[in-house]
């Protein structure tokens, strides 16, 4: 009947469900009807732009003149180092100059000049921390909510659990890969973990078709194909009847026909061709070194506005991991992913839609203050730093235009207004009208958490 892979493995993931928060539901339900949150929300949907391998801080989104005033001596205090035979105190000031930027005056990287073109619209977090220096410890620790553990849903999972979808024509939550391949620690990055495998992120391939054989064959197509799913409606229907309306059947029934939705809405959700060309400039679709991260940028923003839940966006491997090289490295993947990252803020703005849709760009970690691959100045790098870093949001009830929290003068540590994965969690929670302390999914018999009572608190002065 021309259902696409895509929707076939939505739609099987949907068989599985059975448990909605008691705060909310207290039946068992099969779908992704929307739900009421909590509280008044401010967010109806987010995109994440997840950036793999740890944005060296001190040299794109957190200036620190002692650094680069001490740059070649010692570092005074106690470093964790992950690859020791590299390992040095030497202290390696930032190449690149920061200046002030929009009405704010946020001071921000050369190498991201169209980042900050919004700083007025963007929250600055320069207190992130997670207290370990690995990627996967640290990456689930941010999408799952406890540091390095395994089988723990994404967030995003529990945000689909408490609220279900605004669009019954389209995966409620979807993920953007990589051409060059899954990012570290693969499809664990948007797992459903103990939850049913509905609340998983759907992947959309990383290259047209992005959907494999979404439309029906030419034989089928039209008149022929409306006949027979009328037909196998009305088989449904009356089988359903038979069963005496059997919720579980009915969920089944609804979730099939999803598939045939999708043929026309997702065709017409990824047809980038739809947009003006101003709109694909701004997204750096004329370019070759920003074309396909813009083109999926711009796919998550036609998503959301037809109503997706949540999108994530990932690169191969991990570019920012600058563990040598940064003087060339980290520029060329700062030319590919700002501007098109910018332009999203600039776009959702545009059309109405920031006000209702969070964006978060930044990775797992940041990187030491002192160089790694002694030598050649050409060869420096910077070693893993979970300490102390930076991420960014905007809109959905973030307020724009700030910076919050600071590492100590060299950039190594977060010293003020601490912000951990879970108050991160917490705040977007809260964003979208849920308390996370409330949000409870029953595995094994035992209550499970997003923040598996962890301390995690509502960082309330990001927000509007």
């Amino acid at each position: 009947m021309g259902i696409g892979s895509v929707a076939l493995a939505w739609l099987i993931q949907q068989e599985a469900a059975r448990a909605v928060p008691p705060a909310i539901k207290q039946k068992p339900v099969t779908d992704l009807k929307p739900r009421v949150p909590q509280a008044q929300p401010q967010a109806r949907a987010m995109i994440s732009l997840f950036q793999h391998g740890g944005p060296s801080h001190m040299d794109l989104t957190d200036p620190k003149p002692e650094l680069t005033k001490f740059s070649g001596t010692d570092y005074p205090g106690e470093v964790q180092f992950s690859f020791v035979n590299q390992a040095s105190k030497k202290l390696l000031g930032s190449p690149f100059q920061f200046h002030k930027h929009g009405e704010c005056g946020t001071e921000i990287s050369e190498l991201l000049p169209h980042t900050a073109d919004i700083v007025d619209d963007i929250c600055l977090i320069r207190s992130m921390h997670t207290g370990a220096n690995g990627h996967e410890v640290s990456i689930r620790y941010f999408h799952g909510g406890i540091p390095g553990v395994l089988g723990r849903p994404h967030f995003a999972s529990w945000l689909l659990y408490a609220l279900g979808s605004e669009t019954q024509d389209l995966p409620a939550y979807m993920v953007l890969t990589d051409p060059g391949g899954h990012p570290v620690d693969g499809v664990n990055n948007w797992s459903n973990g103990f939850m049913p495998p509905l609340f998983q992120g759907t992947v959309l391939r990383p290259k047209e078709p992005r959907i494999l054989n979404l439309a029906a064959p030419s034989h089928l197509q039209g008149t022929l194909q409306q006949q027979n799913l009328a037909l196998l409606q009305k088989l449904n229907s009356r089988h359903l009847e038979q069963t005496g309306g059997d919720a579980d059947l009915e969920a089944r029934i609804a979730s099939y026909e999803l598939a045939a939705r999708m043929q026309t809405s997702a065709t017409e959700a990824l047809d980038i061709s739809q947009e003006t060309q101003a709109t694909q400039n701004l997204y750096g679709l004329d370019n070759d070194a920003t074309r396909e991260y813009g083109t999926r940028c711009l796919i998550a923003r036609r998503l959301v506005e037809r109503g997706v839940r949540f999108v994530q966006l990932f690169l191969a491997g991990q570019p920012w991991d600058n563990h040598s090289s940064i003087g060339t490295s980290l520029p060329a993947i700062c030319q590919r992913v700002d501007k098109p990252s910018a332009a999203l803020v600039t776009d959702l703005k545009q059309r109405g839609l920031l006000d209702s849709t969070i964006v978060h760009w930044g990775g797992e970690i940041g990187r030491l203050p002192v160089t790694q691959v002694m030598g050649d100045q050409a060869s420096a790098g910077r070693d893993h730093n979970g300490q102390g870093f930076s991420t960014w949001l905007a809109g959905g009830g973030i307020k724009g235009g700030m910076t919050w929290g600071n590492t100590d003068e060299f950039g190594h540590r977060a010293v003020e207004n601490v912000v951990t994965p879970n108050d991160f969690q917490a705040t977007l929670m809260s964003l979208f009208g849920l308390d996370h302390s409330k949000l409870i999914y029953h595995h094994n018999g035992q209550p499970q958490g997003l923040t598996a009572n962890r301390p995690a608190k509502i960082v309330t002065e990001l927000l509007l």
